[in-house]
């Protein structure tokens, strides 16, 4: 026995569609019509007439099948259209009696356990931070997490039944704006809601909501107001017990805007920070990859001083959410990327110093049986000082940090390579002025994760790029991972960061009993370049040192 499974919407569509090129059609074979049908003869001898009479001949006969074709394609197209008013009738028809249907199936779990047996969940109301209902016992989706109201955190979703995925954390509510008559600083934004829970068996879990931006901030008083702190983005939600992805965890909010002072000589106010990334969810027992980490939000911009006066930092990033961890089989979730700091302002005297870069997330562990461990997340890039324009004697501001890059994780404990650390963020460069300020650090590269028995090393990350005029750097390239017990080669060393007088390359991962080391990375400036991996004992080459 065979069923047939229509939608109703597509079959329109595609009537309409196909309308559309008869149409086409027709009004290119009308345009050929006149042209190809009365074709003059060349002369006046009778070859030219009996040419000029064969092509009339040729466009009769294309004219009359055109016709022809034509009325079949509108008869189609009516077929169409009378096949989708069907369908449709149909499903009107049997709504009703399936309802009820399923209404009754559903009323004893409903009275005894508050939860239908088949159905999704119900979505939560926005503006409340309303929790997603649950899913059906036997199938249904988790509802969706309402968004939460100003400065509010979001609802989390709803979890699945035995089939079907968690529901959507909501996003979480915007700070509340400062005011004049309170303490005039941003409020603080909500967090976003946790992702519900995939399928007791099978089923994804649900990603986690975006926490909010911060606040904007108000005028009180002479001195600038700060920015409010971004949302923390909510968890992603866990697999289903026998399979399914983790969900992602959600971003972290942006920090909010400051306010200039009013008066003489007043300061301005500091940019907001901004949220933690959310952690990506847990795969599912037996298989399943692990949910990403959600990126950390970027720091709000300090506003200037009024004459003469110093200009404000800008607002810090924060910590990316770490990735999700696979089951037996499946490869961990990639970590979050850290957000950028604020911008110093700029200012008479002094100018504001930059925010730092968030720190990238780390990478999730990969499956027990088999898989690569999560690559770490980029570190954020900082800003930079804000510049100063009155007399000598004024300072530019300094350059943030840059964050460092997040750690590859490993691989799986039987195979499986360890995942790829995370990029070093650039430092902040230099306010100008009479005194240039300094320039940020670039971050340190993230290391790469290691293999278990089988499996090679992940490889280091290069360290982010310093600000001008730093003298001391701490950019240096990640380690990189080592190779499998067993059988694997050893990740490779990130190069150190340019912008500084040195930093030095990450060392290369060694192998254990069969494989080759892994090369260094390159030394910058007067700095070193890493040592290379040892090869395997009983086979493998030793990985080269980096130049310096």
């Amino acid at each position: 026995m065979s069923f047939v499974y229509a939608s109703t919407g597509w079959v329109a569509a595609a009537a309409t569609e196909l309308a559309g090129i008869g149409s086409s059609i027709n009004e290119a074979s009308a345009a050929a019509a006149a042209p190809t049908s009365a074709v003059l003869a060349a002369g006046a001898d009778e070859v030219s007439a009996a040419v000029a009479a064969m092509f009339g001949l040729h466009a009769q006969a294309y004219q009359a099948l055109s016709a022809q074709a034509a009325s079949f394609h509108q008869q189609f197209v009516q077929l169409l259209n009378a096949g989708a008013g069907a369908y449709a009738s149909a499903e009107a028809a049997n709504a009703a009696p399936i309802q009820q249907a399923l209404n009754l199936i559903n009323a004893p779990t409903e009275a005894i356990l508050g939860r239908p047996l088949i159905g999704n969940g119900a979505d939560g109301v926005d503006g409340t931070g309303g929790n997603g209902g649950a899913g059906g016992l036997l199938v249904g989706n988790g509802g969706r997490g309402g968004s939460g109201a100003a400065g509010q955190n979001g609802g989390s979703g709803g979890a699945a039944g035995l089939f079907g995925n968690g529901g959507a954390g909501g996003a979480g509510g915007a700070g509340v704006p400062g005011s004049s008559v309170a303490t005039g600083v941003g409020g603080a934004a909500g967090n976003g809601g946790a992702g519900g829970a995939g399928g007791w068996l099978f089923g994804a879990g649900g990603a986690g909501g975006a926490g909010g931006v911060g606040g904007a901030a108000g005028y009180l008083g002479d001195a600038g107001r700060a920015g409010g702190a971004g949302g923390a983005g909510g968890i992603g939600g866990h697999g289903g017990l026998l399979g399914g992805p983790g969900g992602a965890g959600g971003f972290g909010g942006d920090g909010g805007t400051a306010t200039s002072g009013q008066s003489a000589s007043a300061v301005g106010g500091t940019g907001g920070g901004g949220g933690v990334g959310g952690r990506g969810g847990d795969a599912g027992f037996f298989f399943g990859d692990g949910g990403a980490g959600g990126n950390s939000g970027s720091g709000g911009v300090g506003t200037p001083g009024t004459t003469p006066s110093n200009g404000a930092n800008g607002g810090a990033s924060a910590l990316a959410g770490a990735g999700g961890n696979a089951g037996l089989i499946g490869s961990g979730g990639h970590g979050g990327a850290g957000g950028g700091g604020g911008a110093g302002a700029s200012a008479h005297f002094r100018g504001g110093n930059g925010g730092d870069g968030g720190m990238g997330g780390g990478g999730g562990i990969g499956g027990w049986l088999h898989g690569a461990g999560g690559a770490g997340g980029a570190g954020g890039s900082a800003s930079g000082g804000g510049s100063s324009s009155g007399a000598p004697g004024t300072i530019g501001g300094n350059g943030g940090a840059g964050g460092a890059g997040g750690v590859g994780q490993s691989g799986g404990f039987l195979s499986g390579s360890g995942g790829a650390g995370g990029a070093g963020g650039d430092g902040g460069g230099a306010g100008t002025g009479a005194f240039q300020g300094k320039g940020g650090p670039g971050g340190e590269g993230g290391a790469g994760g290691s293999a278990q028995l089988f499996g090679n090393g992940g490889a280091g990350a290069s360290g982010g790029t310093n600000g001008q005029n730093l003298t001391v750097s701490t950019n240096n390239g990640g380690a990189g991972g080592n190779g499998g017990l067993f059988f694997g080669n050893g990740g490779a060393g990130g190069n150190g960061g340019g912008g500084g007088n040195a930093s030095n390359g990450g060392a290369g991962g060694n192998a254990v009993l069969i494989g080759n080391g892994g090369d260094g990375g390159v030394g910058i400036g007067t700095g070193k370049g890493g040592p290379g991996g040892t090869g395997g004992k009983l086979f493998g080459q030793p990985g080269a040192a980096g130049p310096p």
